[in-house]
This record gives structure tokens, sequence and C-alpha cells, in this order.
């Protein structure tokens, strides 16, 4: 239903960082807006080793672990769900909506449940939950062993499940000792790292690609999907109160204090100008432990007082459900194979002609691809890096995001972006600057291409020319 898309979108940061770790001898220059990232966490290191421990193709690897990282989610939902539902139909009502709701995007974030494909992000997910779990039932020796896992995949995001169980600790002392602690107290359970570094105006440039990180320049509908589930929570732990469902109703008084808090955060970092290298942070990705809390009561919920034993009622909910997100990402990306398994040719001809690079050109061939290239139309968001596993002068769109972390990369990122200012209208005269200067010896472009330059691949979307003899 939901399609796998091995490298879409964030696979252009994270996947050559693995690719380097198997091959050192790809990559030799520009490594910077992947590496930076890359070397924070130990997820390179984690599918690398699984690659050589299993003697695997690459491709297969990355398909079992997000086979791994959904099974796990589903897995510790139904943990979650066993702290809160006695009722087994309650508990498979939080999973079975969960599994139908996996895509779903977190408001105005640009981010989903689980992406459909392997990523940090996917891995700190699934170890949020049962340390979210594991909290909630008291062994908090355990639950700090999946919030170590998490921080060691991905540091950002362990914070968001970090501060719901610290969340969760605190309510409970103040329920046992109310004259101790006083009511506002969680409220500073929740916490943010304390990061500044000083911005410049070419970090300012970078995170015009990054609008989402401010939540002042979202949508209507994109602050509904961040202000709702505070009434939904408080709808939620009303019912839960009047049914003598503890846990359910403390963790939905959590959950509001936790939403509350962040969206705060998001508007004080959005606000000043002189805070915006804050957006790091990006706070409101906590949207997604919320998100995933209020699928497991919600669904849960439905189950056992809605759904219950009815075969026609779960019908009636789960059809139109997963059609609807099935034909949603299908749109998402109409020009790809829906499951892009690791032994099919790809169907898409960006990806096709990214194939033919990494099986035709030298190990250290250095590229240049349209700056926007992942929005180009039928391109489906395929990374380059990635699929490629060759060298390439930043791009505007992913490298402007690690950027966006990294600010420090901000002034290397802005001149090598610069350098391809005006990109539809290049000439072969401009490929040459960008030889002499950068070092570029080949590049991508979109068909039919440029005249004067000797294109030994086409297809009928990109045409992959050298730059010079």
């Amino acid at each position: 239903m939901h399609g796998y898309h091995p490298y879409a979108e964030d696979a252009e940061i994270y996947l050559p960082g693995v690719e380097k770790i198997l091959h050192p001898e790809l990559f030799p220059v520009h490594t910077e807006f992947f590496q930076t990232q890359g070397n924070l966490t130990l997820f390179s290191r984690l599918i690398a080793a699984s690659v050589r421990l299993s003697h695997l193709p690459f491709d297969y690897v990355l398909f079992t672990w997000h086979l791994l990282s959904i099974f796990l989610l589903l897995l510790a939902a139904w943990e979650v769900a066993s702290r809160f539902f006695q009722n087994t139909t309650a508990r498979w009502g939080a999973v079975t909506l969960l599994a139908a709701l996996l895509t779903l995007p977190l408001a105005g974030t640009a981010l989903y449940i689980m992406d459909q494909y392997v990523n940090p992000r996917n891995l700190a997910a699934f170890a949020g939950l049962f340390a979210v779990a594991r909290t909630i039932e008291g062994k908090l020796i355990r639950a700090g062993l999946w919030l170590a896992f998490a921080i060691v995949v991905h540091p950002l995001m362990v914070w968001f499940s970090l501060s719901f169980c610290l969340l969760w600790l605190v309510m409970i002392r103040i329920e046992n000792y109310p004259r101790l602690f006083p009511r506002a107290l969680p409220v500073t359970a929740v916490f943010l790292p304390n990061i500044f570094y000083p911005t410049s105006p070419a970090y300012h440039q970078a995170i015009h690609f990054h609008e989402n990180h401010y939540i002042l320049q979202w949508q209507w509908y994109e602050w509904l999907g961040a202000v709702a589930p505070l009434f939904i929570f408080w709808w939620l732990g009303r019912i839960a109160t009047s049914r003598r469902m503890a846990d359910v109703a403390r963790a939905c008084r959590a959950l509001i204090i936790y939403d509350f808090v962040y969206l705060v955060a998001a508007l004080v970092i959005s606000i000043p100008q002189r805070f915006e290298g804050l957006a790091r942070i990006q706070p409101l990705r906590s949207l997604l432990l919320l998100y995933l809390m209020l699928i497991v009561i919600g669904g849960g919920l439905a189950a056992e007082y809605i759904l219950k034993n009815h075969a026609w009622r779960w019908a009636v909910l789960f059809l139109p459900l997963c059609a609807g997100m099935f034909l949603a990402q299908r749109s998402l990306f109409p020009a790809s194979n829906h499951i892009e398994w690791p032994w099919a040719k790809p169907k898409n001809q960006w990806e096709e002609a990214f194939l033919w690079i990494r099986n035709n050109t030298p190990n250290n061939a250095v590229f240049a691809i349209d700056p926007v290239y992942i929005r180009i139309p039928g391109e489906d968001t395929v990374a380059f890096r990635p699929v490629a596993e060759r060298s390439s002068i930043a791009d505007g769109y992913k490298d402007s995001g690690t950027v966006s972390m990294f600010p420090p990369l901000a002034d290397l990122w802005w001149e090598q972006f610069q350098a391809e200012k005006n990109w539809t209208s290049f000439t072969a005269t401009d490929f040459l600057k960008l030889r002499e200067r950068y070092g570029v010896n080949w590049i991508a472009l979109q068909a039919p291409g440029v005249p004067g330059l000797t294109c030994p691949y086409r297809n009928s979307a990109v045409v992959v020319c050298r730059v010079g003899s």
C-alpha cells in the first residue's frame, strides 16, 4: 500500500556515507554535504556492517532494514497499546490504524510517520516508541537502552522521545506527591538542545529551501495538523477518565503539555530573525511521537468501543482509508514503480540514467546536475549521489538541508549553488567554467540537452555528457 523507494529524498544525505564506507574509492571530492551529518550517527556504519556480515547485495540489505523497521514500529505500537488496553481487539485496532497510516504527513514538517525508504528517522521512531512503552511500565533501564540506540542513529529525534518519557515520570510523581510539585512543573520536563551558532547571509539563503522549519510559513491546514491534537487529546482524555483508563488519561494530559511546549518553541524561533539559526533544532519534529501516540490511543479506543468484533465495521473504516493512502503514494511517485523491488529494473528514467552513470563513468568523475533537479516533474525525488555513486557539487534542495543543520557549510554551499545559477540557460562554455573551478568533468542534463557537448547516454528525460576533452 505505501510503496518502497530506496533512493528517494533524504537518501541523498544518508546512503552515500554507507557507500563510502563499503567502497572508499567512491566520492573522492565534495563529501562535506553528506559526511558532516553522517559522521554524527552510527547509521552508516550499521548498514555497512550489515552488508559485510550478510554478504548480501546492498539493495537487498536496504530492503531488509526497511521491512525490519516497519515490523519493529508496529511491534512497539503493540507494546504501548498493551500498556493502555486490556482488550486484544483494542490493541489490534491501534496497530492496524498505524499500519494504514505509515506514510501520513506530519502537518507542515515535510516528514512522514515512516518514510518509504530506510533512514535514521525510521530507526529512531521505533526505538523512541519502545522507550515510551518501557517507561510507562516502569522499566527505566530498558527505556534508557532504547534511547541510547536512538541517540546513536539520530541524535536529534531522540530528544522528543526522551522529553516525553521525562514528562511521564514527572506526572507520575505529581500524582503521588501533589503537594511537593506545582502543576506547572511538567512544562520544565520538555527541553530542547541549546545550540547556537552565528548565521550568515548564505545560511539565510539556504533556509529559504526549508520554510517548513518555520511555523509562521505554514499554510492554515498545516497549522491545523499541529494544533488540533491539543483538542483531540483533551477529548480522548475525557473519554479515558470516564471509563477509568488511568494510563490513557495520563498520557493524554502529558501529550497536551508536550504539544503545547513544542508549539511555543517553534513560534519562538520563527519570530525574531536572530533566532533563525535555531531552526535546525526543528522542534515540530516532535509531531512524530505525538502522531504515533495519537494513532495508538485513537485506534485502540475506536476498536474497543466502536469497531469491536464486527468485521464489516473494520472494512468500512479501513478499506477507504487504505485506498486513499495508496492513491496518495502513487501521486507522489507517478514515474516510478510503486514498490521498487531490489531485483527489479527501475522504471524511472532519471534513475536509469543515474545507473548508467554508475556503470559507465570512472569512480573519480565529478558531476554537476540541475541544482533543483529533485523538483523536476517525473524525477520523483530520486537522489543522484547514492544511485550514481559519483561525486557532485552542491545542489539547492537536499544539500541546503544539510546546511540548515550545519551553518559552517553555508558559505561553501552558497558559492557552489551560485556557480550553477541560471542552469537551464547554460551553454557548453558555462559548463567549462564549472570544470575549471570545481573539476566538473561530467554533467546530467534534462533532455534534450545542450548543443556542443559529447553525450554518450540519453533517454527521453535525461542526457549525460562529458565536459571538455
